[in-house]
């Protein structure tokens, strides 16, 4: 249920299943292969039995892929894990910083001759496989649909699919009934004449059908896919023991996994499939078939995005729970930091502890991120008994972390000195606070997306000639994932942001080797207030998230009135909202802790 600190794999490994893999696809005739860190539902958490680019690579984090061909096997991954990859895979693997470098060219590079590339349908997207082809086709690199080539060298210790049973989701958090949701997404499939919709994404489907899961470590979720068509009738595919005793109403039928082929082939069309998120067997399916396919987003994005205000008020009350955790944790790291006896594994387990008091933790929202001194410089580093570092004195520790509350889904981070750190080390910090403040302060006109945004956070560091490689902010589920789309607070959202919509504000700094700066709160959308011109609907952001954020580490002087403003006000609500609970459960020593912590400045 909670973070296991083990490693997944070993770099050695790596290097013999890199050498059976080879030996495989040269019997197959095949160039290549191509594994990503994705499974048949497309989402960023997977079991297990789908972590085949950790057993293969070494490399855990949660985004990126493999490319395998005879003399080079390239790892691809994005800003956030540039520093973990060198630790995590051998000398076998090639690490490749992507998106800089497209797959395509980097194919194209690597095999001048041309030749047959291996992949597993069920684990690449419509588009994804689309875009491929296009782009290596005329340099005759073909892709063929394979049957997956690492998990036949995985053979039999390869783990089961989970078997986590389904439960309903309360109709009083979830604020809508599931016949109301179903409904709405009818009238989109029947303004558009479509017969039906193919849905992959299990916290669509899960969202959809108001009920959770236990199939994946911190996300609670079934894993199933789903058909819905224009009549009513929803078939769920999945494992139907997971369902047992769960009434769904009579328009939803649950169907074992291997009835899904079946079924896509007998649809009529027009059919409506997600080319973003659904697997390319499914138009491999639908193209045998003759079925007409409609390319458009899961109609379950956007309303899953905008809240309910049942959902809304109940991600506010398990901030608050968790904020009175965060309060009581920030207060025992304060007093026991400097004391030289901590570890990474040591912080993480406290810390969970804290969330788990409450009575409510399901789960954390995702493995705890607790860096000390330069493992706070890995964006999504993962402490393993193997990596676990001891807490410094005149380092800064980054603890970023979220627990999964029936009610709602946190995530927080908080940088935090340990003793007297430098002037570099507090200059950082607060430039990237004064970003934070400038997203939370943001109005703006309904139609902006994140794209629009995401520089706001980043232009006091940009002053500076410093930058951070990731986006600003992620959309959050209800009791489902701390990671939601469609929409970003990054330079590669698109989708306008609309009331409802919760996001992680989130910029940071990291000087790889020596430390790594995160501040973290969550927001949601909200309609702003009137301001001097009437004619324009404007949108701005209400917090969710309420924790003080470390004064020492803080320039006073870089401040602008406003921003000094802003934090002040900030830490009075922290106060006013954490200190009664503190007071009430008790803990009358951090309440004073909290008073402190919350001092204007």
């Amino acid at each position: 249920m909670f973070q296991s600190f083990s490693a997944t794999t070993r770099p050695e490994d790596g290097i013999g299943r890199l050498a059976d893999l080879r030996a495989h696809l040269g019997s197959q005739g095949l160039d290549g292969f191509l594994v990503p860190r994705a499974d048949a539902h497309q989402g960023e958490y997977v079991a297990p039995c789908d972590e085949r680019l950790a057993w293969l690579t070494g490399f855990t984090g949660s985004a990126g892929f493999a490319a395998i061909l005879p003399d080079i096997a390239g790892v691809f991954v994005d800003g956030r894990y540039r520093v973990q990859v060198k630790a995590q895979v051998a000398d076998a693997f090639t690490p490749v910083d992507w998106p800089e470098v497209k797959l395509g060219d980097w194919l194209i590079e690597h095999m001048p001759g041309g030749g047959e590339i291996g992949f597993d349908p069920w684990l690449h997207t419509i588009d994804e496989i689309a875009r491929l082809e296009a782009k290596v086709g005329p340099h005759q690199i073909s892709l063929a649909p394979v049957d997956n080539a690492v998990d036949t060298i995985w053979g039999e210790v390869r783990p089961g699919r989970p078997e986590g049973a389904a439960s309903p989701y309360p109709e009083a958090l979830a604020g809508v009934s599931s016949a109301d949701k179903r409904a709405e997404v009818l009238s989109v499939l029947r303004e558009n004449g479509q017969g039906a919709v193919v849905l992959t994404l299990p916290d669509s489907i899960n969202w959809l059908l108001n009920i959770r899961g236990a199939d994946l470590a911190h996300l609670p979720v079934v894993q199933a896919f789903a058909i819905l068509d224009a009549s009513g009738a929803m078939a769920v595919f999945s494992d139907p023991e997971k369902f047992q005793g769960l009434d769904l109403g009579p328009d939803v039928k649950i169907v074992p996994w291997d009835a899904f082929e079946p079924a896509l082939a007998e649809l009529k069309g027009p059919v409506r499939v997600d080319p973003a998120t659904c697997p390319d067997a499914v138009r491999w399916a639908l193209d045998g078939a003759g079925t007409q396919i409609v390319k458009g987003a899961d109609p379950c994005l956007l309303p899953k995005a905008r809240k309910s205000p049942a959902e809304l008020a109940g991600s506010a009350e398990a901030h608050l729970r968790d904020g009175v955790a965060m309060a009581r944790f920030l207060h025992w790291f304060d007093e026991t930091a400097t004391g030289g006896t901590l570890t990474e594994i040591d912080v993480v387990k406290r810390l969970e502890a804290f969330r788990a008091d409450s009575g409510a933790l399901r789960d954390i929202s995702f493995d705890t991120i607790a860096g000390a001194g330069p493992n706070g410089a890995i964006v999504h580093y993962r402490v393993t008994e193997e990596t676990n570092a001891p807490v410094l004195m005149g380092q800064l520790f980054l603890i970023d972390s979220g627990g999964q509350y029936e009610d709602g889904t946190t995530d927080i981070t908080r940088t935090l000195p340990v003793g007297e750190v430098g002037t570099e080390e507090k200059t950082c910090f607060t430039l990237v606070l004064k970003g934070m403040i400038a997203i939370h302060r943001a109005r703006f006109p309904k139609g902006v997306s994140g794209a629009h945004l995401d520089a706001l956070a980043r232009a006091p560091l940009w002053a500076t000639g410093r930058d951070y490689d990731h986006g600003t902010g992620h959309g959050v589920g209800v009791y489902l994932s701390v990671h939601e789309g469609p929409q970003r607070l990054a330079r590669t959202g698109q989708v306008p942001f609309e009331p409802g919509m919760i996001l992680s504000n989130e910029p940071g700094y990291y000087r790889e080797g020596a430390f790594g700066i995160r501040i973290e709160n969550l927001i949601y959308v909200v309609e702003a207030p009137e301001g001097a011109d009437t004619h324009r609907d404007m949108l701005g952001f209400e917090t969710l998230t309420f924790a003080p954020i470390d004064r020492r580490l803080i320039v006073a002087e870089m401040l602008a009135p406003e921003e000094r403003d802003w934090l002040n006000a900030y830490h009075a609500e922290v106060l006013k909202k954490i200190g009664p609970r503190l007071e009430d459960g008790g803990f009358s020593a951090t309440a004073t802790w909290l008073r402190d912590a919350c001092a204007p400045i």
